[in-house]
């Protein structure tokens, strides 16, 4: 039995699968998160260990027997989270999230000096966790002079779990301090936000064995032997290893708290310039560019707090059969954005607003928002050198077939389901625990599912999400002279 372990922004998921990579079983811990501040987002490391037990506690409630059986585990995790601690690896402040743009400043400040993006071959956003320290040095120095390592999210899991300070390649290439071409810590780029590499963990391939399971632990949770933990992914790189999404060329969206379009390749392709994200992937000798929008189902669940309606009711009101986008223009820039703005200080916007503008126009309007930014991703990659002719839907958004057919149509590209089962960061996790327990070849293992359905774009909105598209792009400039 192999467990992979997600640790999302929203909660812990902890699935079990089989030699055979059949899911035997499935369940989550939840978690909030603190938002001190306008542009903050943090979370305790605390919490992230109360909700894995909590979903372990569940699973091997439903499954005692297979979770005994466990040999291999596999991490996830959400990126660039910025979590401290001390020389007795004692947490020193909450974590600094991914979505936390406070350091704006600092990543400006990186981003012109050109050895980041010519080591990293990405920019320097705030979200990234080089800019977090340069920010914790300014601000709290008290707390920087204690900082004995910086670890990810999912690699203070480890810890908890194994006693090792050891992260891998694809959440190391969030950072801004990895040499992404080289696969490797770059001592000039830590050096320039106070750090050493000795203030980092070790480095393996996703793939690799990257501890064991404390016995204490192993012994608590009733599991007999000694328990392999590999190196893992970040939560998109573990994703693409659930969906199969490893070879050149294959593609994924996610639509989760944040939007993802993913492409892997064979070869290194940096661009900064595009603001695509050009980082390794979990497998060895393999790379990944994507491009990031902040919000996601987060710009609909924002709209589900303030209309008092669940996010599915919303969906449910807008219909099944796709409509020609109105007047009514959003801005998903909840926190920010990413790709290809690189822009911390904007914010998201109702346009073109009337005396007609019911509840079901606003949810339509928020729907087109994300996948006309998700479109904006997919320029971003084609001028970065990657095309994409399809892509495979992930993350909860997928479960709207509305959603799913405006993104289509937007992007000009069909949109597969995978068939039943549950392919996301968890299962790639799992994948990774059973190659790095067994030994297995790792392409062999990541294939990816079948396919249940594709969703083609609407040929008769074409123009009409063409011209909706054009005025979403036009609106950007104003609202961002407004917000600067």
């Amino acid at each position: 039995m192999y467990l992979g372990l997600d640790l999302g922004t929203s909660g812990v998921k902890a699935m079990l699968i089989d030699g055979d990579q059949k899911i035997v079983g499935s369940a989550n811990g939840a978690l909030d998160v603190s938002r001190p501040h306008s542009g903050w987002s943090e979370q305790e490391p605390a919490d992230w260990v109360r909700a894995t037990e909590e979903a372990l506690a569940g699973l091997k409630a439903k499954h005692p027997k297979e979770f005994a059986a466990v040999r291999g585990i596999g991490l996830s995790g959400q990126m660039h989270g910025a979590t401290l601690i001390d020389a007795s690896d004692k947490v020193l402040r909450p974590c600094i999230l991914w979505n936390d743009t406070r350091s704006h400043v600092e990543a400006a400040e990186l981003d012109a000096d050109p050895r980041f993006r010519a080591l990293t071959g990405n920019i320097v956003f705030p979200g990234f966790t080089a800019p977090k320290l340069a920010w914790v040095r300014k601000h709290e120095p008290e707390i920087f002079a204690k900082v004995a390592k910086v670890l990810l999210p999912k690699d203070y899991l480890r810890l908890w779990l194994t006693g090792e300070y050891i992260s891998e390649m694809s959440d190391s290439a969030g950072t801004s301090w990895l040499d992404t071409g080289k696969r490797g810590w770059s001592s000039e780029l830590l050096a320039a936000t106070g750090l050493s590499r000795e203030h980092m963990p070790a480095l393996v391939e996703g793939t690799d064995q990257a501890g064991r399971l404390r016995s204490d632990l192993a012994a608590q949770w009733g599991i007999s032997g000694s328990v392999v933990v590999a190196g893992g992914a970040g939560d998109n790189a573990a994703s693409a290893c659930g969906m199969g999404t490893v070879s050149d060329g294959a593609a994924f969206v996610s639509l989760g708290t944040s939007g993802v379009l993913f492409a892997a390749n064979g070869s290194y392709l940096p661009k900064p310039e595009s603001a695509v994200h050009a980082f390794c992937h979990a497998l060895p000798n393999t790379w990944h560019q994507m491009g990031v929008i902040l919000s996601a189902t987060d710009a609909l669940n924002w709209h589900s707090g303030v209309t008092g309606k669940s996010a599915a009711e919303l969906t449910g009101e807008v219909g099944e059969t796709l409509k020609a986008p109105t007047g009514v223009t959003f801005l998903p820039y909840l926190s920010g954005e990413r790709t290809p703005h690189n822009d911390a200080v904007i914010r998201g916007a109702f346009i073109g607003l009337e005396h007609e503008s019911s509840r079901v126009v606003l949810t339509q309007a928020v729907l087109e928002g994300v996948a006309f930014a998700i479109r904006d991703n997919l320029e971003a990659l084609r001028s970065a050198g990657t095309g994409i002719a399809r892509v495979t839907a992930i993350g909860g958004g997928s479960r709207s077939r509305y959603w799913l057919a405006s993104i289509a149509t937007a992007l000009g590209v069909p949109v597969d389901l995978p068939g039943d089962g549950d392919f996301g960061a968890a299962f790639g996790a799992a994948r990774l625990g059973l190659i790095a327990a067994t030994g297995a070849d790792p392409i062999a293992v990541c294939t990816p599912p079948m396919t249940a359905g594709t969703i083609e774009p609407v040929s008769s909105m074409s123009d009409a999400y063409e011209d909706a598209y054009m005025r979403y792009r036009a609106v950007y400039p104003a609202i961002k002279s407004l917000a600067h």
